[in-house]
């Protein structure tokens, strides 16, 4: 990576670029954080990102909307929307042959002001939706380390606020965190973790890779190292073991309890759907650090999460994928279907690959539900022209692949004691290709060399 994207690691230089690209609007109204900072945010949800200078009862301003429009990601990464994924999944695989080690400092902008008697309440955590049961952390990196290997974990984590220094959380059952938190609990032992808020992008990538791209025995900060062109630097943590972003906004220190569960949610979650409220992980705050002058960062439910998780698992699973089924050119999840519905893109040459790249698919993502094999002529990114290679190419008695009481994923509300069907949909052409399924095409017209009036 050259030196214009290095430069691109904390969010103050994120403003800076999105408003050279006209793309930030500034909120310069007292915003109140409770339903209305995220109503307004709603309104321009896939735009230009939001800045909230005023937010109501805080000294800090929000920053919301810098990961939901795609074209200014691939901006970000001095690429373009089709070639993003397979910059990152190129990113991925160099640091998988060649993984390098954080530098550690003790103080960084992220400890410039300590607060030892933390107070969530300073913290200009919004409200979210109507329905939720309070106010969330969305967009935090959690790092912990692997409580008998040491080795660091990158991931996110929604997270309410239920005390001045308590926070309920969703941990997902088959995430590398969760490993770590039923090996220290089983020893009677808290999780030391640190919550980091206001990061950069590539320490998103990171944190949202899949387990078949970022092994539980490899540290994940390396893919932002690899992504930065040069180590991601650490700061060591006040109050626990575990270090935190040096460039981050603001820090959280604190440890999940053992054998303590107390009640979270509801929740408007990807899904579209309010996640229920039941009794779920706690972490007990031990310390805050910040900048001195910083900008608290969150995520929107919605076109924001699925462009911040869907690109990266995305781009984790091609690696995965296309090793293992080479005929794979591309892969995408479906617009508002992240994390469900993957479309993979195949020039197949031997009848029968689809079906490996659907179960090779199926074992990179462990929470898809629904995999569609396309050929090279379907333009994977348009769901008319999927919906249309389904209509005309999918036989349904014979390409349809049901996987019955498989592991769902526990935010989808079809998921039953923890089951579901997956779904395989081969919408490819048969080998050899017959002749009627040759793609209708209108000759190519150099539109310069006419006059139009009413254009």
């Amino acid at each position: 990576m050259d030196l214009a994207r290095r430069n691109l690691t904390d969010i103050q230089r994120y403003i800076e670029f999105l408003e050279q690209h006209d793309h930030l609007i500034r909120v310069k109204s007292e915003v109140d954080p409770v339903f209305e900072l995220a109503g307004i945010a709603k309104r321009f949800e896939g735009g230009k990102a939001l800045l909230f200078e005023r937010v109501k009862g805080y000294d800090y301003p929000v920053l919301i909307g810098l990961y939901w429009n795609r074209d200014l990601l691939a901006k970000l990464l001095q690429t373009d929307s089709a070639r993003l994924p397979f910059v990152l999944s190129d990113e991925i695989r160099a640091w998988q042959q060649s993984p390098g080690e954080p530098v550690i400092v003790k103080q960084g902008p992220a400890n410039e002001v300590v607060e030892t008697t933390p107070d969530l309440g300073t913290l200009p955590i919004p409200h979210h939706a109507e329905g939720d049961g309070g106010r969330y952390l969305t967009s935090s990196v959690v790092i912990a380390r692997d409580p008998d290997t040491g080795v660091r974990n990158l991931s996110i984590h929604r997270m309410m606020v239920t005390g001045k220094n308590r926070l309920t959380l969703l941990l997902e059952e088959l995430g590398h965190l969760m490993d770590y938190y039923r090996r220290a609990e089983a020893k009677g032992v808290p999780l030391e973790i640190t919550v980091n808020n206001g990061i950069d992008f590539p320490l998103t990538v990171a944190a949202a890779s899949p387990a078949s791209a970022a092994p539980i025995e490899m540290d994940e900060l390396g893919i932002a190292s690899q992504m930065w062109g040069e180590p991601v630097t650490l700061i060591e943590a006040q109050t626990v073991a575990v270090e935190a972003i040096a460039n981050a906004q603001f820090v959280i220190e604190g440890k999940i309890l053992p054998r303590v569960r107390e009640p979270e949610g509801p929740y408007a979650e990807v899904t579209g759907y309010y996640a229920e409220r039941d009794d779920r992980w706690v972490m007990e705050v031990t310390a805050i650090t910040r900048r001195r002058n910083p900008v608290f960062h969150s995520i929107l439910s919605g076109k924001e999460v699925g462009n911040a998780y869907g690109i990266s698992a995305s781009a984790g699973a091609f690696a995965k994928i296309h090793g293992l089924v080479p005929e794979v050119t591309a892969v995408h999840f479906a617009d508002g279907s992240v994390p469900y519905h993957l479309v993979v893109q195949i020039d197949k040459k031997h009848e029968g690959s689809q079906r490996n790249a659907i179960m090779a698919a199926f074992v990179s993502l462990a929470f898809v539900k629904t995999v569609t094999v396309v050929d090279t002529d379907v333009d994977l990114y348009s769901p008319t022209d999927v919906d249309w290679a389904v209509a005309t190419r999918c036989r349904y008695e014979t390409d349809l692949l049901l996987i019955p009481e498989t592991i769902g994923h526990r935010l989808n509300p079809m998921v039953a004691n923890d089951k579901w069907t997956r779904l395989g949909v081969d919408a490819t052409v048969p080998l050899p290709r017959p002749a009627k399924f040759a793609r209708a095409t209108m000759a190519q017209v150099d539109l310069s060399r006419f006059e139009f009036e009413g254009l």
